[in-house]
C-alpha cells in the first residue's frame, strides 16, 4: 500500500515539473502598429512647443493612432516647459517615439529629458545628443557648479542640478536607457554621436528616415504595449497652426532682437515727425511683440533694462549734441543687453546671434544718423519767412542814415542803422542782420 502511494506521489511531482516550463514559456504579446501620428518640431523648448507636442499626444490618444512619432531638432530650452512635454508623453496611452531628425540635427539640454522620456528613440547619422547641463532661469550667475570637494558652490545651482540628476535619473530607470551617461550629460554636459548613443543604449536605434525607422521598429519590444508588429503603416502628419506657426517664429531670440530694432526705429520716426502715424503704430506694435517673445524666452530683466536704454540713448542723441557720447553710450548699453539677455546661452541655445545684433545696431544708427543730420539740417537753414527772411536782402535808403534812418526792403519800410558809415537818402542798402525790429544795413 505504501509502494502505491509512493508510486503516484512520484508521478505527480513529474508531471508538476514537466508542466511548469509550460507557464514560464508564455508568449510574448503583439502589438499591431498600422496607423501613426508624426509631429515634427525644430526650434527652442517653449511654452509654444508643449502645447503643440501636447496637442499632437492628445490627437494620437483620441484619434485611433497606435504610435505618435516625434521628429525633433532642438539646442533645448525651457525647463517648464520640457516637463510638461514629459509628462504629457508618459502619461500617453499610446506608445511616443523620438526621432532626432534630419541629418545634422541635435537633441541639447530639454531636448535629452523629452528623447529619454520616449517609449522608443532613434536618431538619424550625423546627429548628436547632449549637454543637458540645467539652466538657471530665475537666479543670477550661471557657472558651472564647482567638483564636490571644493569650495565655492552655490546652494541655489547646486540644488537645481541635483534636481534635474534626480529627474533625468528616474526618467532613464524607468525606460530602461542609460542611467549613468544620462547624469554625466546633465553635471558634465557630456555630448555623443548618434553611433555612441545607439552604443551606449541612450537612444535605441540609428534610421536614415521614416520608412528605415519603421522599419527597424518592426519587431522591437515596447515596455507596456508588447512586440511591435509593423509594415507600412498609415502615417499621418500633425502640423503646427498658423497661430502657432507665427508664435513660434516670433519667440525666437533673433526674431525677437530684429522687432524691438524695427519698434524703435518706428518710435524714433514717429518723435521726429508726430503725425505720420503708420510709423508710430508699427513701432508699437513690433517693440510689443519683441518683448513679448523676450518674456516667453524668459529674458533677464536687467538685459532688456540695457537695451531700452540705448535705444533712448539713440533717440536723445537726435535732439541734443553730444558729439556722439550718446551714440557711443547707447551701442555699449545694447551690447551689454545683449550679452546678459540669456543665461547661459551655450546650454540653453537661446541667444541673439552676433550677426543679427550687428545687422540691428548699424540699421538704428543709420536711422538715428539720418534723423540727426535732418534736424541739425533744418537748424542751419536761412529762415523764409519773417523777419529774420531780411537777412542778406537788398533795399533803398527812404532817409539819409545818419546812422540811424529807414529803408525800405521787401516791399515795407523798416527802422535801420548803418554800421558803413553814413548812407544817402535813395542809395542801395544791404540788409546785414536783423535785431529784433531794428535791421542792420551796410552801403550795398
Amino acid at each position: 500500500m505504501k509502494f502505491f502511494s509512493s508510486l503516484i506521489f512520484s508521478i505527480s511531482l513529474a508531471v508538476s515539473c514537466l508542466a511548469a516550463p509550460v507557464k514560464k514559456e508564455a508568449a510574448v504579446k503583439e502589438y499591431p502598429v498600422k496607423k501613426v501620428l508624426v509631429a515634427t518640431y525644430s526650434g527652442v523648448i517653449i511654452p509654444i512647443a508643449a502645447e503643440y507636442i501636447s496637442q499632437a499626444v492628445d490627437r494620437a490618444d483620441e484619434g485611433g493612432y497606435d504610435m505618435l512619432v516625434l521628429r525633433m531638432d532642438t539646442p533645448g530650452g525651457l525647463d517648464l516647459s520640457m516637463r510638461e512635454i514629459i509628462k504629457k508623453m508618459m502619461g500617453s496611452k499610446k506608445p511616443v517615439g523620438v526621432f532626432i531628425s534630419p541629418k545634422g540635427a541635435r537633441a541639447a539640454s530639454a531636448g535629452v529629458f523629452i528623447t529619454m522620456a520616449s517609449n522608443v528613440a532613434a536618431m538619424s547619422p550625423g546627429t548628436n545628443i547632449g549637454a543637458a547641463h540645467p539652466v538657471m532661469l530665475s537666479s543670477g550667475d550661471m557657472s558651472p557648479l564647482k567638483e564636490k570637494g571644493k569650495t565655492d558652490k552655490n546652494p541655489i545651482e547646486e540644488k537645481v542640478l541635483n534636481d534635474a540628476s534626480a529627474y533625468i535619473k528616474s526618467i532613464a530607470q524607468q525606460k530602461g536607457r542609460n542611467v549613468d551617461w544620462a547624469i554625466k550629460a546633465v553635471t558634465k554636459s557630456d555630448s555623443i554621436s548618434a553611433a555612441e548613443a545607439v552604443e551606449k543604449k541612450v537612444v535605441d536605434f540609428m534610421a536614415e528616415d521614416l520608412s528605415d525607422f519603421f522599419s527597424k521598429l518592426n519587431g522591437f519590444t515596447l515596455e507596456g504595449f508588447g512586440k511591435v508588429k509593423v509594415d507600412g503603416p498609415q502615417t499621418d502628419f500633425f502640423d503646427m497652426s498658423r497661430r502657432q506657426h507665427f508664435l513660434a517664429t516670433i519667440t525666437d531670440p533673433n526674431i525677437a532682437m530684429i522687432l524691438t530694432s524695427i519698434g524703435a526705429i518706428g518710435i524714433f520716426i514717429e518723435l521726429y515727425n508726430p503725425g505720420l502715424i503708420l510709423p508710430g503704430i508699427v513701432g508699437a506694435i513690433s517693440m510689443v511683440l519683441g518683448f513679448y517673445s523676450f518674456q516667453t524666452l524668459s529674458a533677464n530683466f536687467a538685459g532688456l533694462a540695457l537695451i531700452l536704454l540705448g535705444l533712448v540713448f539713440f533717440l536723445v542723441e537726435i535732439k541734443v549734441m553730444s558729439y556722439g557720447l550718446l551714440t557711443i553710450g547707447g551701442i555699449v548699453s545694447i551690447v551689454l543687453g545683449t550679452v546678459v539677455l540669456f543665461k547661459n546661452p551655450q546650454i540653453s541655445g537661446i541667444a541673439v546671434s552676433a550677426d543679427v545684433l550687428i545687422v540691428n545696431l548699424i540699421g538704428i544708427l543709420a536711422v538715428a544718423a539720418f534723423l540727426a543730420w535732418i534736424v541739425l539740417r533744418s537748424q542751419m537753414r536761412k529762415p523764409a519767412a519773417g523777419i529774420e527772411s531780411l537777412a542778406g536782402k537788398k533795399g533803398l535808403a527812404k532817409t539819409a542814415l545818419t546812422p540811424k534812418g529807414k529803408v525800405f526792403v521787401e516791399g515795407e519800410l523798416w527802422e535801420a542803422e548803418s554800421v558803413s558809415g553814413d548812407i544817402a537818402e535813395g542809395a542801395e542798402v544791404k540788409v546785414r542782420e536783423v535785431k529784433g525790429f531794428k535791421i542792420i544795413v551796410t552801403k550795398a
